[in-house]
């Protein structure tokens, strides 16, 4: 059975271009297995022709999260939250769009945009052909260190994203090689009180591990980081709560013994009681630990 989880706090619906499942699909499976709270956070861009450009206006968003709220009252509890694309460039237009639009929970990401170098499998090879990891992805990590020092987003969402595009032509993104890259990410993030996701998409993806690794977890509590959540970042049915034990096992190996989470205007301590703590650090962490599952 899997394990009961206090919060999967990166989730996305219908509202969101590239995922499928219904809010009360996700809601009725989180009842199911035990996952207390989960937070709504489909996608946005702020650059025409992205996907999500327009895709979901806020009325809708508000409309469907605050019904569900209802309809499900409480078991589990739903929050309405947003994953930002970020992109130094329209930092303006999201900077505005976030003072005029109140939501619970606010997660900013640095994705692969359609006219990136990691837009395909070919163009990604190409790119990748004759760098080093670092040569490759320095624009990744500069463009991730804007978002966090832009202190607009509650959390900063799947930190080191890039490495799925880069393992297949690189290899393993190894931390040991990269502590550098990492410590000025994580600084940043204890400097603007930005909270750091561990992000289990990763464990169905190829790097196999979560965005971040566990290493940086504890990276991040050596650093003087207090404020972590978790997240599935889930698109399709099969992927809800896939990993997100695991993710929570990161947490509490470092040291952390609560998420910090926003609900509305007010920032709030999810505790992570002893006895989940010892059961995830324990033999067995429950189904919902699972690897091999694909997609998005």
């Amino acid at each position: 059975m899997p394990v009961p989880l206090p919060l999967d706090a990166h989730l996305h619906t219908d509202l969101s271009p590239d995922a499928d499942v219904p809010l009360d699909v996700y809601a009725a499976l989180a009842r199911e297995q035990g996952v207390a709270e989960l937070a709504i956070t489909d996608h946005i861009d702020f650059v025409a022709g992205d996907p999500a450009y327009h895709y979901a206006d806020y009325d809708r968003r508000v409309r469907v999260v605050r019904e569900a709220a209802e309809r499900w009252a409480g078991e589990p509890v739903i929050r309405l939250g947003l994953e930002v694309s970020y992109g130094h460039d329209v930092e303006g237009e999201i900077r505005e769009y976030l003072a005029t639009h109140a939501y619970d929970y606010v997660i900013g990401s640095v994705h692969l945009g359609r006219q990136g170098p990691f837009r395909d499998p070919r163009t990604a090879a190409a790119w990748c052909a004759g760098k080093s990891h670092r040569e490759a992805t320095a624009f990744y990590w500069d463009e991730v260190e804007w978002a966090i020092r832009s202190g607009l987003f509650d959390t900063l969402g799947h930190l080191d994203f890039v490495k799925r595009y880069t393992q297949r032509h690189l290899g393993p993104f190894e931390y040991e090689a990269h502590a550098d890259i990492y410590d000025r990410l994580l600084r940043g993030l204890v400097d603007s009180g930005t909270a750091l996701e561990v992000n289990a998409s990763g464990l169905r993806q190829e790097p196999g591990e979560p965005y971040p690794a566990p290493a940086v977890v504890a990276r991040f509590r050596e650093l003087g980081g207090e404020r972590v959540v978790a997240g599935s970042d889930a698109h399709r049915v099969e992927q809800f709560a896939f990993g997100l034990a695991e993710a929570y096992r990161s947490i509490g190996r470092a040291g952390f013994r609560e998420l910090s989470f926003r609900r509305g205007r007010d920032r709030v301590a999810v505790e992570l009681s002893t006895e989940l703590v010892e059961t995830l650090l324990g033999a067995g962490v429950g189904a919902n630990t699972g690897r091999g599952v694909t997609g998005a």
